[in-house]
This record gives structure tokens, sequence and C-alpha cells, in this order.
């Protein structure tokens, strides 16, 4: 029978019961634990707060003569029980966390299926009113059961938006799932650099770390201890190559030095409105990470042609680059970058006014593998350099024009004569025709079109 207690330190006694499973965790009206695809909302909640189902394993007979016949007449119906244990655990792999806690407390068996640690490589908790921490606590000591202090198979761990994790629940990530590979904590601004370096010190598999959001953190890196314990291989240790510091607002040059000199193996960077970081920043980047592949730095207002300059050292190792908004940007530092990143595939620079169709010529005719183009409110950009673009990126699939007060219909018309593989361009508050429009439409049969002339659909 479930037993049903809050998350309160007296109250959080699971040794009392032989083997507890933590079914629901979740606020009310909110979603709970996700583990795969999908989620289920919770009627278990009291006044908004946590609450978890603390139970044993259930019965394996019944008493009660009219629970027997019941209980008789349900299982002739139950084909799915008839099915082996594989398939059972084949479809427990399309459900929620939240939903393979219930399924625990169907019968024993279910509850051993449910339990089953190939389940339980990941960890979702969506939601702002949940108690992140204890929740954590509970599942990792349920996890925890068979390897004491230990949770061997967990890989992923998303906590999305949820704004009540603090430092002790990523403290408890650290100590109990040394496996950890992927770690998404998004959102969650209570954390400080101090639980981020304890992830990444005692997680030495960790590959993928989301900390968008987290305004508090300004820096990775391992902690005192273990640069004193690794010093003979310090800044080879963390083995990120996935990192997410978007609105990460506090970020400056020096932590970003920090960073890529213990992230030396970093392959994706993203700095979106990091607005303090400026082209030193990137240069210290540029002397550690050199494999990186995908960089973002849009909404940083002090890159200017200099930082790109820095970037271009990556060479043909970066496929995606985005310096969205970066307004001090011009055809200098896109000469800089077509010149030397030849391979690049995906190129956002809209906002950049002072890129004129000198660069992106520079760029069609270097990048000539492009596929996608945003050049949007660059009203330097005309037919001219549409037509250099369309005469020598044949790949291009996406190009977005938006706000390009110098295009016309005629500079589309080159573009959709050349690149048949279009699949999306966007041309709102531009000045182009309905006859162009159409003419796009034929000769690019699978791209979107996105526009604001009310005449054409």
């Amino acid at each position: 029978m479930a037993v049903s207690r809050s998350f309160s330190d007296s109250d959080l006694s699971m040794r009392t019961l032989s083997t507890p499973s933590p079914a629901l965790i979740c606020p009310q009206n909110l979603h709970g634990f996700q583990n795969g695809r999908g989620s289920s909302t919770s009627s278990s909640s009291i006044t908004g707060e946590t609450v978890a189902m603390v139970h044993s394993p259930p019965p394996t007979r019944l008493t009660h003569p009219l629970i027997r016949l019941a209980s008789k007449q349900q299982k002739e119906q139950a084909h799915i029980d008839r099915l082996p244990d594989h398939s059972m655990i084949q479809i427990f792999s399309f459900l929620p966390t939240n939903q393979l806690c219930r399924c625990a407390r169907v019968c024993r068996r279910w509850y051993n299926l449910a339990w089953d640690p190939r389940l339980w490589r990941t960890i979702r908790l969506t939601g702002e009113t949940i108690n992140v921490d204890r929740a954590l606590k509970v599942l990792t000591r349920r996890l925890c059961q068979d390897t004491p202090n230990v949770c061997l198979m967990l890989e992923t761990v998303t906590v999305s938006g949820c704004r009540r994790l603090t430092d002790r629940g990523l403290y408890t990530i650290a100590q109990c799932c040394p496996e950890l590979r992927r770690l998404e904590v998004s959102g969650c601004y209570n954390i400080s650099n101090e639980a981020v370096f304890d992830v990444v010190s005692l997680c030495p598999n960790l590959e993928h770390l989301d900390v968008s959001g987290c305004s508090k953190v300004t820096c990775i890196s391992l902690t005192r201890e273990a640069s004193i314990k690794l010093s003979p291989l310090h800044g080879k240790q963390i083995s990120i190559r996935y990192l997410d510091m978007t609105d990460c607002f506090v970020l400056e040059d020096e932590g970003l030095h920090t960073i890529a000199a213990h992230c030396t193996q970093l392959t994706h960077l993203y700095l979106r409105r990091c607005v303090r970081i400026t082209d030193e920043g990137l240069r210290y980047l540029m002397i550690y990470c050199t494999s990186i592949k995908e960089l973002s730095v849009s909404d940083c207002r002090f890159v200017s042609d200099f930082g790109l300059r820095e970037i271009a050292k990556l060479e043909s190792r970066l496929r995606y680059l985005s310096i969205a908004h970066c307004g001090r940007v011009t055809d200098v530092g896109i000469r800089y970058i077509a010149k030397y990143c030849g391979k690049l595939r995906y190129l956002n620079a809209r906002g950049c006014e002072g890129i004129t169709d000198h660069g992106v010529e520079y760029l069609a005719k270097n990048c000539t593998k492009l596929k996608s183009l945003d050049i949007g409110k660059c009203p330097l950009v005309s037919d001219t350099g549409l037509e250099c673009l369309a005469l020598n990126c044949f790949n291009l699939k996406r190009l977005s024009l938006k706000s390009c007060e110098s295009i016309t219909g005629q500079g589309l018309q080159i573009v959709a004569a050349n690149c048949f593989d279009l699949q999306m361009l966007n041309v709102q508050d531009c000045e182009v025709s309905v006859e162009a429009l159409r003419f796009v439409k034929r000769h690019c049969k699978r791209c979107i079109i996105e526009h604001t002339n009310p005449a054409f659909f």
C-alpha cells in the first residue's frame, strides 16, 4: 500500500520500508519526472509542494474472496502479462519516470521490471515548484540500492527550468553518479560555480553540459582538490565536448580563459548573449580549443573583426558560426572567415549592418559548400551579392534576407534559378513582387517561403 509523504528531512525515512521506490514526484498541476519521451500530470500534491510516493513491492496474493475473484477476472483479461520480460522492458522504455513508478505498483513482477537498470539511464525533471534537491536525493538513493552510494547506470540528468535546484542537488549528482555523461540544468539560476566544479571533477565522463540561463555560473573548472591531485595533467581532465553557456551574463574574458584551459576537447560552444565577452576572450579560446566545430557569439556586442580573425584560426574545422547582432563586424571579419574556413556550412550574420555585397561575394567564392546563410537586417546587401551567392553556392538550403531593404525580386529569381535545393527562404519585410515569389515557388518546389506580402499565398 502506498504511503504518501512530503519531502521533509524528518519524514524521509525510506529504509523503514523494504526496497522502497519513489513514484510520481511533481507539484500540483505541473509535469513531473520524464524519462524518455512523454510526460504525465500528477494528482499527488499538497498545496503545490512536492510529494513522494514511497512504497514496498506489491503483495503476491490477495486474501479477501471478492478481491481474489476480481483479480482472477482481471488476470484472464490481462494479455500483456503473457509477454516475456524483455518485451515488457521494451514497452516500459517509452514511459516517463512518473509512469514507470506507477507501473512498479501493479504487481511484484512489474515492480522488478520497472526498476530494471536499463530503464534508468535518464532522469528528467521539469517544473518551477518542484523541490528538485530532495527529489534527486530520493531517486539516487533508490538507484544506488544494489551498489551502495554509487549509481552506475545513470548517464543523463535533465533538470530544465527547475528554479528550486540548488548546489545541494548538484552535489548529490556529483557524489552518486560517476558515470554521468550528460547534464542539462538550463534556467536553474540558483546554482553556483562551486556546484558545477564538483560535477565536472567527480564525473570524469561528462561530455555534454548545458548551464544556459544560470546567471551565477561564471566559469567551468576543476575543484582545487582535483586540480592538486591531477596536477601533471591539469587542464586535460575535463572531457566536456558540448558546452552551452547562453545567457550567462556574468561570464567575462578571464572566465572564458579558464574554461578554455580546462576544457580543451570542446567541439561545440555556445556563448549567446554573454555580453561581457570581447575579442581578447576569443583569443584565449583559440589558444587551447583548436577542435571547435560549432561556435556562437551572438549578441556579444564587443566582438569585432579582430575576434573573427581569431576564430578564423580554426580553419577547416569550423562548420557552424553565429555572429548575429555583433554590430562591430564588417566585411573585413567576413573575409577572414571566408579565407580560412572554407568548409563552413552555417553562418548567421543577422544584424551585422557593416556587411556589404563585397563581404557576401568573398564568402560565396570561398565557402562554396555553404548550406545555411542568414544575412537579415544587413541593409547594404543587394541583388549583386545575391547573384554571386547563387552562382557559387549551389547547395544552399536555407537563406534568410529578412529586412534587407536593397533586395528585389530580380535577386530572388537568380537564387531560385540556381539553388534548386532551397528549402527555406525568409523575405519578410522585403520589397519583392508576387511574381518573384511565384518564380521561386516554381523552381524550388520544396521551399517554404516566409513573407509579408498579403497577395501571395
